[in-house]
């Protein structure tokens, strides 16, 4: 169990930056495995549950925060959610073909295409929102990671 509670930490980080992968519920499910099955901290204590109940608030709050964010970002920048799909497909193309910077290239061009074309605006505003398009999922995804990655060193603390 303490392996999976690892391995679940592992690929939280990783759902943290993939899209469709829950990156910080499946840390959370990693912490929750150590609360049951694992050992103490340098300590000696065990995992206590109000740790724990803190670390799903954190979840959930960042899990919420993630959706908002990015759609945030590009209302601010005056996009439309044109540029906020452009970005997320982006991001897709970017990861089925890995060039290098190919997932960051490719969210801000799919970010800015959409925007010209299916939102009907000009050049300057196109870029824009695919600037602030692109700063939402970056902002998303590096709550995600911190958070992830957090819960990964307490799963690694109470083994």
């Amino acid at each position: 169990m303490i392996v999976l509670a690892v391995l679940l930490g592992v690929v939280g980080i990783v759902g943290s930056i993939v899209p469709g992968l829950p990156g910080p519920p499946l840390s959370w499910a990693g912490l929750l495995l150590m609360y049951f099955f694992g050992g103490t901290n340098g300590a000696g204590e065990s995992m206590s549950l109000t740790f724990l109940l803190i670390w799903l608030a954190v979840t959930v709050v960042v899990t919420v925060v993630d959706y908002l964010v990015p759609a945030w970002f590009t209302k601010l920048t005056g996009g439309s959610k044109y540029a906020s799909r452009g970005a997320i497909l982006g991001l897709l193309a970017g990861l089925i073909f890995p060039l290098p910077f190919g997932m960051v290239v490719s969210s801000l061009l799919c970010a800015f295409l959409f925007e010209l074309l299916f939102g009907g605006k000009g050049t300057g505003e196109s870029l824009k929102s695919s600037f602030g398009a692109f700063l939402g999922f970056l902002s998303g995804t590096g709550i995600k990671l911190i958070s992830s990655a957090l819960m990964l060193y307490y799963i690694i603390v109470y083994i």
